[in-house]
């Protein structure tokens, strides 16, 4: 795909400071920022309302609608705004008190994140939008919305539709449409009696080896001799789709020429397509390969950029008389244009980063630490990560903080001044690990005081699983075994059953929704930065998944309003008030892949706010075993870190710095027992290599670096046959 910048004398445009008059639709030029709504007059902009955060322009009959952080609005002359999401969920956060300062706790109530906002072409006071939960419905200008529910259990949506389609009878019927970010593509006819979600996904692509379709970016609906037309973009990958809603299907009507690419914001019109793509926007014909640049809305940009006071672009409505025929122009997600303008100090410092992770109890003698050292620089590796805080909340560092002496449990660990003092002269980039929500020190403090709590059983909550016991091997063996062969035959009474017992893992959770839970751990890491560490990563940032008794699990912190996302957000908020260096969090693989924080509470979207970097563990081990292993088989490992290295940037929209987490154990699960080997190992760093290129880490829990090859440049030549993909050239969708 061609890449076009913006002329720079476009920059050079001087800035309006003049209150607008009133605005003709076909005139408008406004473009949505981080800071707030922007109209262009002439060849500057004027700030218009007072809203922030401006994420997506409509018109709808004479209205102007805005998708905000603060939710939705509307506004007849871009003078006076009303708030338009009366019925919408809405997210608190926890924002803890200060003693010192003397301020109290309180909460911040918003909107949960929205993720998209269509109108009906038709009927103006129709709109629909989404949350990470469902679609809803408003027919009264947003004035009042209901629930439609979603099409899956799975949280997730990421965008809409609404429009008047034929039902089974023939007849014009509000119709609905959402993409999920794992299930693909639904609609709805709310009217209808016993009105469900039905799945259509004919005809959109898949990445091999996986069932449903990929990600749906973005609807756009056009009208040809009075009928409406739905055009379908996706994500991760060039493709545009018209809906066939006879055979129920869509048909491909544009594809790009590379592996991985982004199509958002996607407007249909006459002749073709307009949509946000990497680096500039975009313009495709139906039955093309490639696309060019779009010159309308340079100079609105252009004037933008003239300032950093307007901030980062997010949206930018054309009226009809500046697009060149193209209509009307509502154009999303221009966060892609302007990448680098996301990054701060702190990311810039945790960009590049490549290191392994170093077992605290290998580090606690100069031999030991010499030896990492040594692996380190023949591998080309400039970054350690080692426990701080461990699996089991153990302090592994000589601590001084008063609360944290008194909650932690201290365990063999390092001397801070002598550990960072080698490393620091090794030219070494440090990174504290502080497991945070999985910790048995702190959930056996104080009588259980923040541990998660049984609300069945009365006590501190623990995962177990229902298993059978074993047959003891005895001198009475095999009678024991033809008795418990008996007693398990079908038809056997259910008393003669041998009874489940449980089996606990070792686990134990402390309440994510607890402040003093994020006091303690901020302690610890605001101790490690004044002592010498560059950089604090968060790990188990997350809620238990895992027990049959997991329905038992109650979070006694947890405030009204507060769910597992806002838990998260909160503390990570609360954090990054109190840490003044980069913090990074791990994550599952699954989440840096799909548009969903299912279970977990990993939604990568809102953690992005708060936090440099992001560490997904793409272990390919992890993985369904079938996953991206089509041929040639061995390039698997390659390809999970090339695509999701890159699918987690976008996720993230560019926010973080992606710095994934590599497998240097072997797991004997199928894939491995076929493949492991330092091959292996070295093709995932080539998927990041050949990604976004933004560094990576080992991950060996026992400290077993054998298996390490030296850190490859990119250019490099492989050891091996290229990676079909890899002929496409480096990822660029988020040039550094």
């Amino acid at each position: 795909m061609k890449r076009f910048f913006l002329p720079l004398f476009l920059f050079l445009f001087p800035l309006l400071t003049a209150a607008a008059g009133p605005l003709n639709p076909e005139d408008a030029r406004l473009v949505g920022t981080d800071t707030g709504l922007w109209r262009q007059e002439g060849s500057g902009l004027t700030r218009v309302g007072g809203l922030r955060d401006v994420r997506k322009i409509l018109r709808a009959g004479d209205r102007w609608f805005f998708l905000a952080a603060s939710g939705i609005w509307s506004s007849a002359d871009l003078v006076a705004f009303e708030e338009r999401d009366a019925g919408l969920p809405v997210k608190t956060l926890k924002i803890p008190g200060d003693a010192q300062e003397g301020t109290a706790k309180r909460f911040e109530r918003e909107i949960q994140e929205l993720k998209d906002l269509a109108a009906h072409p038709q009927d103006p006071n129709t709109l629909v939008t989404a949350n990470k939960d469902g679609v809803w419905l408003t027919r009264d200008g947003g004035r009042t919305w209901r629930s439609l529910g979603s099409s899956a259990v799975t949280s997730g949506v990421k965008a809409v539709a609404v429009l008047s389609l034929p039902d089974k009878a023939g007849t014009e019927a509000l119709t609905v449409f959402m993409s999920h970010p794992i299930y693909g593509v639904s609609w709805k006819q709310p009217d209808a009696p016993n009105a469900a979600w039905t799945d259509l996904n004919g005809g959109l692509e898949k990445v091999p080896s996986i069932k449903w379709p990929d990600e749906v970016s973005s609807f756009s609906i056009t009208y040809d001799s009075g009928r409406p037309r739905l055009f379908a973009a996706q994500t991760f990958m060039p493709r545009i789709y018209e809906l066939d809603w006879a055979a129920k299907g869509f048909v491909p009507r544009w594809k790009g020429n590379r592996p991985a690419d982004s199509v958002e914001g996607l407007q249909a019109h006459a002749s073709g397509f307009v949509f946000t793509g990497p680096s500039a926007l975009q313009e495709a014909v139906p039955g093309g390969k490639d696309s060019s640049a779009l010159g309308a809305g340079a100079s609105t940009l252009a004037a933008l950029s003239a300032s950093a006071s307007f901030g980062s672009p997010q949206c930018l409505y054309l009226g009809s008389r500046h697009t060149g025929g193209r209509g009307d122009l509502s154009l999303s997600e221009l966060w892609l244009l302007g990448a680098n303008s996301e990054k701060d100090s702190h990311n810039q410092k945790a960009n590049g980063k490549k290191g392994m992770y170093v077992p605290v109890w290998q580090a606690t003698t100069a031999e030991g630490l010499a030896g990492h050292l040594k692996t380190m620089k023949a591998n080309g590796l400039d970054t350690m990560v080692i426990d701080m805080k461990d699996d089991y909340g153990t302090l592994r560092y000589d601590a001084r903080d008063p609360v944290v002496l008194e909650k932690g449990a201290m365990g063999k660990g390092v001397t801070l001044e002598s550990f960072v003092k080698t490393c620091k002269e090794n030219g070494i980039y440090l990174v504290a690990r502080i497991v945070v929500f999985k910790d048995k020190a702190l959930a056996r403090y104080g009588g259980g005081r923040y541990a998660v709590w049984d609300k069945a059983e009365k006590k501190s909550w623990q995962g177990y699983e229902l298993v059978t016991p074993k047959i003891e091997v005895g001198a009475n063996a095999a009678e024991a075994a033809k008795a418990a062969e008996s007693a398990t035959a079908p038809g056997a009474p259910a008393e003669s059953k041998p009874e489940k017992v449980r089996k606990y893992y070792e686990e134990y959770w402390v309440d994510p929704y607890s402040e003093d839970v994020w006091d303690y751990n901020v302690r610890i890491a605001r101790e490690l930065v004044a002592r010498g560490f560059d950089e604090i990563q968060f790990d188990y940032i997350r809620f238990p998944t895992d027990g049959t008794n997991l329905g038992n699990a109650s979070f006694r912190w947890q405030d009204p309003g507060m769910d597992k996302e806002s838990a998260l957000m909160s503390f990570l908020a609360y954090a990054r008030s109190h840490i003044d260096a980069p913090i990074s969090i791990d994550i599952y693989g699954a989440n840096g892949w799909y548009r969903t924080g299912a279970r977990t509470g990993q939604d990568v979207e809102l953690l992005s706010r708060y936090v440099n970097v992001i560490c997904p563990m793409f272990y390919p081990s992890h993985f369904e075993q079938a996953f991206l292993a089509q041929e040639p088989a061995v390039d698997r490992p390659w390809r999970i870190f090339y695509y999701g290295t890159w699918r987690n940037a976008v996720i993230a929209r560019n926010k973080a710095v992606i710095r994934p987490w590599v497998q240097a154990f072997y797991l004997n699960v199928s894939y491995d027992r076929a493949w492991y080997n330092e091959d292996y190992v070295q093709r995932q760093v080539f998927g990041a290599r050949d990604s976004i290129d933004e560094g990576y880490l080992y991950w060996n829990n026992s400290g077993r670096y054998s298996d390490l090859r030296p850190d490859m440049p990119r250019g490099a030549p492989y050891p091996w046959q290229a990676p079909a993909e890899s002929l496409a050239g480096k990822l660029d969708p988020l040039v550094r």
